[in-house]
């Protein structure tokens, strides 16, 4: 797809007046006067000895300008996930305790009308109506900027919010679909104390749902990151590939992408395996 964008990333990177010959003969060094396929299969070959290539606009090997750039995303990256986990879990199994059996009606409508609206906003305008109030209207937190501890506040809530709303939801619904089994009222009839319940035996048995979906929303992470590193400047993987695509920068984009897919193969397989240590009834055993 990106060998479809117009333009010539040789002549973007050595610029407008550059030398033709000197353009035909940077072409004809990096192989992309070849037909796309040998190209795809060179870049497959590499890929075996793992080299990634060379960047076209910086001439960096690309696995150096991803070492380089893939800390940053994680700073937001990992803590978003823990901060949605803080989040939706606890509101979510309060919003199921509070809201069972059909009580407190105003209170179910005002936690649905809450997650819903915030489930709806897009990360980048969540980011962008951020930056407005709490660095323009009122600035007291830094934007563009990695220095200290407040420069991480924004990205991460931007990152955070829309899916711990999706979360609560989540997480209320398997909670209410917990308290309402037999041996939930056996607990309450035989007056265990609310901690117990509720740490002990639902939490437990609504985690498989929430690991699941929390991998999925981690992995979501992955793309959101692209949009709001590019809202606050941050110098991580989501800044690097679309200054990559805007440069036509073949290499890097290929490397980013690879580097995007592996993760989220990465997150889905230790969410299974975190679901199957968690809930030994979700495994499938052969007979």
């Amino acid at each position: 797809m990106i060998h479809l964008v117009p333009g010539d990333p040789v002549r973007a990177a050595l610029g407008p007046t550059a030398d033709p010959q000197l353009v035909a003969d940077r072409r004809h060094a990096l192989g992309l006067d070849r037909p796309l396929l040998e190209q795809y299969w060179n870049f497959l070959s590499g890929l075996a000895h793992l080299r990634l290539g060379d960047s076209i606009s910086t001439d960096l090997p690309v696995a150096q300008v991803i070492t380089s750039r893939l800390p940053a995303t994680l700073e937001i990256a990992v803590p978003a996930f823990a901060l949605i986990l803080a989040i939706a879990v606890p509101v979510g199994m309060a919003a199921a305790v509070l809201t069972r059996e059909g009580r407190r009606r105003g209170t179910e409508l005002g936690f649905a009308a809450v997650t819903g609206l915030l489930g709806a906003v897009p990360e980048f305008l969540l980011a962008v109506g951020l930056v407005a109030v709490f660095a323009v209207a009122v600035p007291v937190l830094p934007v563009a900027s990695r220095g200290g501890a407040a420069s991480y506040v924004l990205p991460i809530v931007s990152l955070a919010a829309v899916p711990a709303a999706a979360l609560a939801r989540i997480v209320r619904v398997e909670a209410l679909r917990v308290l309402g089994e037999d041996y939930m009222r056996t607990a309450r009839a035989k007056r265990l104390p609310a901690r117990l319940r509720y740490l002990r035996h639902a939490l437990p048995n609504l985690l498989t749902a929430s690991l699941t979906l929390g991998g999925l929303l981690f992995t979501s992470l992955i793309t959101g990151t692209v949009l709001v590193e590019n809202v606050f400047a941050w110098p991580g993987l989501g800044t690097t590939i679309v200054q990559a695509i805007t440069q036509k920068d073949y290499p890097l984009v290929q490397g980013v992408v690879l580097v995007y897919g592996t993760a989220a193969l990465l997150i889905t397989f230790a969410v299974d395996v975190a679901v199957a240590l968690a809930d030994p009834r979700s495994t499938i055993r052969g007979s």
